[in-house]
């Protein structure tokens, strides 16, 4: 239990958004992706996932993790079936944000909080723990977190934005004792205690995050670890069960992600930031981990924000 405390210590824990969605019709996202964790509360009718659509009924969540693909079926009823770029392009037609007391007699809802979750501010937590995403039922205490972010991220109150912040780390921290306590991905835990410990393996990590738009050869890697050239992928995958340039490609992409997000550089500026001196190969590359071209996922972002 020590050694998940220390990852649970290590964990930086940032809010990215909170909504209440109606769903206007019912419609299946064969394949669902984000780079964030996502957690859905139901609060009426049911949403079902993965290739076995099992359901999420009322009062229940919906756990994705970030890096994760599922198809997701939202409402009761025929739903139509969209991939995830055509749901993007349409997304209006079939959710609508809603505000507290501005529930509709006829439309299923639920909400939703995305947040991400890093140990030592550069590993995909949840990622790593080559997790599928799962349901959780009969959970009060996540259930009240989820309301209570969204409605705190919502207001103007003074100190809206600490009280977000503390709620989602303990969302996060929830969702792992959830884990744990069921007896869910245990093992995988356990091995992520021990490769997390491996100050080399915190080296690699910490030099990957400051500077992702630079050579990062197997070859520099192996300086930062003072290992030899030949054994640092091999050293790489052993603790993390992923080779080096995947794991740089991701973190690349999900800087990309962000940078589509929060800022208005050209695609070809952001590819440059992080790495990538052939704009057409960088938007090959992200198409090809996301499954849209990289416009399409800044317009995903500025179409109602939902």
């Amino acid at each position: 239990m020590e050694d998940y405390n220390k990852i649970i210590e290590s964990l930086s824990v940032r809010f990215s958004k909170a909504k209440n969605i109606h769903i206007l019709q019912p419609l299946t996202i064969e394949n669902y992706y984000d780079v964030e964790n996502t957690v859905i509360l139901v609060h009426k009718g049911e949403l079902r996932f993965g290739k076995d659509k099992e359901a999420v009924k009322e009062n229940e969540i919906l756990f994705i993790p970030g890096g994760k693909m599922v198809s997701v079926s939202y409402g009761t009823g025929t739903p139509v079936s969209l991939s995830n770029d055509d749901f993007i392009n349409t997304k209006e037609k079939y959710f609508r944000q809603y505000n507290k007391g501005e529930d509709h007699p006829y439309y299923e809802n639920f909400s939703y909080v995305n947040f991400s979750a890093k140990v030592f501010d550069s590993v995909n937590f949840f990622a790593s723990l080559d997790i599928n995403s799962f349901a959780i039922k009969g959970n009060d205490k996540l259930n009240r977190l989820v309301q209570e972010i969204i409605k705190e991220s919502a207001s103007n109150i003074v100190g809206n934005e600490r009280v977000v912040k503390l709620n989602t780390d303990h969302l996060a921290v929830e969702l792992i004792r959830y884990i744990i306590n069921q007896g869910m991905f245990v093992e995988q835990l356990a091995t992520n205690s021990t490769y997390f410990k491996d100050p080399r393996l915190i080296d690699i990590f910490a030099y990957i995050k400051e500077n992702l738009g630079e050579d990062l050869s197997n070859k520099k890697l192996a300086n930062v670890a003072n290992v030899s050239e030949d054994y640092v992928g091999q050293y790489f995958k052993m603790l993390t069960g992923i080779n080096p340039q995947d794991y740089i490609e991701y973190q690349r992409m999900e800087l990309a992600v962000d940078l589509l997000r929060t800022s208005k550089k050209s695609i070809r500026e952001i590819g440059k930031e992080i790495g990538y001196k052939d704009t057409a190969y960088f938007c090959r590359r992200f198409k090809m981990m996301f499954g849209i071209p990289a416009g399409k996922m800044r317009r995903r972002e500025s179409l109602m924000n939902v």
